[in-house]
């Protein structure tokens, strides 16, 4: 018996089309990334909070810096929904300098109202 290869094409093709969204989780130990580099720089962060600020839902963190220079660092929110799904449009990378043996707090206001969990990537 030979199998029609536009019916088989037309089954994947429904398959796919009825299979749900997976989840993508922000689990507690992926909400901070940090590459090596920083963490060569001499560079330590506290893990991003979510909370409220007059109704908008904002993400801050600490971040310290250990040398005895100024360090400069680039730093990214990425905002997902209840489900994990990445929220888009990204935000842009930004910058900022961190003084020698001090700390900044960096900060991000989510543009979508369903935001639920934050990832913070930090690169030199």
């Amino acid at each position: 018996m030979k199998t029609n290869p536009l019916l088989v094409l037309l089954a994947i093709i429904f398959m796919v089309g009825c299979s749900s969204k997976p989840n993508i989780p922000v689990s507690d130990g992926q909400t901070l990334v940090m590459e090596a580099s920083v963490l060569a720089a001499g560079i330590s962060a506290e893990k991003p909070d979510i909370s409220t600020d007059n109704g908008a839902t904002v993400s801050r963190s600490q971040l310290y810096n250990e040398q005895s220079k100024p360090v400069i660092i680039s730093y990214r929110f990425y905002w997902y929904d209840a489900k994990g799904l990445e929220i888009h449009p990204l935000e842009q990378p930004r910058t900022i300098t961190i003084p020698a043996k001090s700390s900044v707090s960096v900060s991000s206001i989510a543009s979508y109202p369903d935001a639920r969990q934050v990832r913070l990537y930090l690169s030199l």
